[in-house]
């Protein structure tokens, strides 16, 4: 992925900004700009908590390119407060995850891309400590 195609993207992968169709109230995410709930126009903006729990994981053994160093790593499905499902990886984890676990999203390094090297960064989840 060319800078300028990662610059594009930003607001999505650094803040996870979707979209919340006028029609029925439902929140998109990644952006389509048609809700695929109602099928109305969906262009309102919509900046999601980030905050969520995990729907399902799988531990990935064997990285597809480019994420060879981080393997095995876990690959999550996390269902935001908002109703969206979001396939991120989970970070900061002490043993295993659970289904239901509480995550918050965060920004970290996914990797170097090319022969620049130019670094890609984007959103994660880690569980959410309990206060006190």
């Amino acid at each position: 992925m060319h800078v300028s195609q990662n610059w594009r993207i930003k607001a999505q992968r650094y803040t996870l900004i979707g979209e919340k169709c006028p029609a029925c109230g439902k929140f998109i995410f990644p952006p389509r700009d048609i809700c695929p709930e109602c099928s109305a126009e969906a262009k309102t903006d919509y900046s999601l908590s980030g905050k969520g729990e995990v729907f399902s994981y799988t531990v990935v053994q064997e990285a597809p390119a480019g994420f060879e160093e981080q393997a095995p790593y876990v690959l999550a499905l996390i269902k935001l407060d908002e109703g969206p499902l979001v396939t991120a990886q989970l970070t900061d984890l002490d043993g295993a995850p659970e289904i239901g676990m509480r995550v918050e999203m965060v920004t970290r390094k996914l990797r170097a891309d090319g022969a620049d090297g130019v670094l890609l960064y984007g959103y994660k989840f880690r569980p959410i400590l309990p206060v006190g």
